[in-house]
């Protein structure tokens, strides 16, 4: 199985770097509870010596509001060919039901949570909403003293404003899907940036409490969703980028003089799922990117939705879309 390497696309040339070439992908044996696609997992995140599986945690559908996490040292037996079983810690999330009562009351309707970031020991959550709604949501919580459950803070709550299409509408199904950390502060990033007008990060510190101290970062227009990002070094980030070839995401399809057009038709010239990693940094007030790598083609029909860098590779993992029928968490990385 090879990967297809990518040539930058639509950058300047000082930006352009040259690509490695990756290993196959390694697939990691989730246990069952974890494999179960009901958990609709919607990020992850590396933190201390546990990699954090996030469930969306819909508690519309009653669903258990909830993080797994899995030790890296019984990953990294997996990863070295020891086949052996994983134990797991579950977080349970408690608070979520009084925060999702609060948006509700705003008339905001709460959908799920989305991404997951931990800045100075304090574990951040954007929660996305119906599309209709004009806001999405960040909250945050800790860990509490015996480290068995996560406890939601019922005070904060931090509306971000839903970027509009020129006609006035939302995206379909559209949130701010990625989140990391800059410097001491967050950086969150929409799933959707190829606004016409321009397409903006949100940059807040770690003490915002409103939408007034929200700053936007202008990103450079970037096509598919976004569905992740994880920090790689000072301002450097890297980020899923998928293209589904659904007919509720039509927004997603760029223009045919587009570059990137060829990337997501099959020979016959029909649309079909792509997925790809793209580096982005942050320079001089401003979000740049370039392709990184391409997942292998059986790799493309999964609906990756979380990524975190180790050891110089990523693991990815998916919602519950996608051939297995189950979540699938994958490891691949650069020669």
């Amino acid at each position: 199985m090879k990967y297809r390497l990518l040539p930058a696309l639509l950058l300047p040339a000082a930006f352009a770097t040259a690509q490695p070439t990756p290993r196959p992908p390694q697939t990691i044996a989730l246990p069952p509870e974890l494999a179960d696609k009901n958990n609709q997992f919607s990020g992850l995140y590396l933190h201390g010596r546990e990699l954090l599986l996030l469930s969306e945690s819909r508690l519309q559908d009653q669903a258990e509001a909830k993080v797994y996490g899995l030790s890296l040292a019984s990953l990294n037996r997996q990863l070295s060919g020891q086949p052996r079983e994983l134990p797991y810690c579950k977080y349970p999330i408690r608070g979520l039901d009084q925060l999702r009562a609060r948006i509700d009351s705003l008339g905001q309707v709460y959908e799920g949570l989305e991404s997951l970031t931990v800045l100075n020991g304090v574990l951040y959550f954007t929660v996305e909403t119906a599309t209709a709604a004009p806001y999405c949501y960040l909250i945050k919580g800790r860990f509490d003293a015996a480290h068995t459950a996560i406890q939601l803070d019922p005070e904060y709550l931090v509306a971000l404003a839903r970027p509009a299409l020129p006609d006035g509408t939302h995206v379909y199904n559209a949130g701010f899907e990625a989140m990391a950390r800059y410097r001491r502060q967050l950086l969150l990033l929409f799933e959707y940036n190829a606004f016409p007008a321009g397409s903006q990060a949100l940059q807040l510190s770690a003490a915002a409490t409103t939408a007034a101290q929200l700053r936007a970062v202008p990103v450079v227009a970037l096509p598919f969703r976004v569905t992740d990002m994880v920090r790689t070094g000072r301002g450097r980030y890297t980020a899923i980028n998928y293209f589904f070839n659904g007919p509720d995401d039509t927004v997603y399809r760029p223009a045919t003089t587009d570059a990137n057009t060829r990337l997501v038709l099959d020979s016959a010239g029909r649309y079909q799922n792509y997925c790809r990693l793209i580096r982005l940094r942050y320079r001089r007030r401003q979000l740049r990117w370039e392709p990184l790598l391409e997942l292998p083609r059986p790799y493309m029909t999964y609906n990756w939705e979380g990524l975190a860098a180790y050891r110089g590779g990523y693991f990815l993992l998916n919602d519950k879309y996608g051939p297995s029928g189950q979540s699938t968490l994958l490891y691949i990385k650069p020669e």
